[in-house]
């Protein structure tokens, strides 16, 4: 079923607490229809082997309920633009497995952050990322995932916050064609971009087709931001209850370019917020089309 105003292709992040195929059960009870997961524990380095029975679970569930995406996130320890040789190159191995682990799901993406460049500067940093894909990719030759850095908001010295740095990536790896990227509202916000107008969309959009080009952006963390326009804060708040307000989700939700892309949760869900945001999403999606 291809997105439209009555079935959009929004979803929202799942726990993976019981099984990985339970992520899956949960976004059907609140409405999903992509989802947002972890392969494994996102704060620890370590990760045991996925059983053959689960994997086969996960891709069997998957196909029984015609879901159109699973986006995986990669663990929040990775820094494949860090210095120090040992973070480095743990940080290279445990992306190999996240990659390999999301293969072997049959996760369509996996989006992690870009890193930091711990005081040596974007230049070096940009480089070493870079360096970072091109091996990882060179070991997981023929995969069918892809891999997308996803912006920032851009605290200390964390890369991804500008679209320049997503140019910076296309420009240096080997393989451009297995990267996609990833836009979260309120990174967007946080970064400096204002999006809570029609106008500082298209402002925002038009960077973007400038930079990278709009089909680069395979898919959309969805939040409104606690923290205000440039703060750099990552603090994630429930769609129309923080800085951002609606107007921007109104955009996001009718503009073509990003129409086929998953736009999912990662909201705070307390008081069972994900079925009343992906609620709001569907009625901000029957509002008139926004032309390029």
């Amino acid at each position: 079923m291809k997105p439209t105003a009555v079935h959009p292709n929004i979803g929202a992040h799942m726990s993976i607490a019981g099984g990985l195929h339970l992520a899956l059960d949960r976004g059907a009870e609140v409405g999903c229809r992509s989802i947002a997961m972890f392969c494994k524990s996102s704060n620890q380095w370590r990760a045991t082997a996925l059983p053959d029975d689960e994997i086969e679970m996960f891709r069997t569930k998957r196909r029984a309920m015609n879901v159109p995406h699973v986006v995986a996130h990669a663990s929040y320890l990775v820094n494949l633009a860090s210095p120090v040789p040992a973070l480095l190159e743990k940080s290279r191995a445990a992306f190999r497995v996240e990659m390999e682990r999301c293969e072997a799901i049959g996760a369509d993406y996996l989006v992690f952050h870009p890193g930091a460049h711990m005081g040596a500067g974007e230049e070096a940093g940009l480089a070493t990322l870079a360096a970072s894909l091109d091996r990882v990719h060179r070991e997981c030759a023929g995969f069918k995932l892809k891999v997308l850095p996803e912006i920032t908001a851009g605290a200390g010295t964390l890369l991804g916050s500008r679209f320049e740095h997503f140019a910076g990536i296309l420009s240096r790896v080997r393989e451009p064609e297995r990267l996609g990227f990833c836009l979260d509202t309120c990174h967007l916000f946080a970064a400096g971009y204002d999006i809570r107008t029609a106008s500082g969309w298209r402002a925002m959009t038009e960077e973007l087709e400038a930079k990278i080009g709009a089909e680069r952006v395979l898919a959309w963390h969805v939040n409104d931001s606690k923290g205000d326009l440039g703060s750099k804060r990552d603090r994630h708040e429930n769609l129309g209850r923080g800085k951002i307000g609606r107007e921007a989700f109104r955009c996001l939700m009718n503009d073509r370019r990003f129409a086929a892309a998953p736009k999912l949760l990662e909201t705070p869900k307390e008081d069972g917020m994900d079925p009343k945001n992906l609620a709001l999403l569907r009625r901000l999606a029957k509002t008139v089309t926004l032309r390029k």
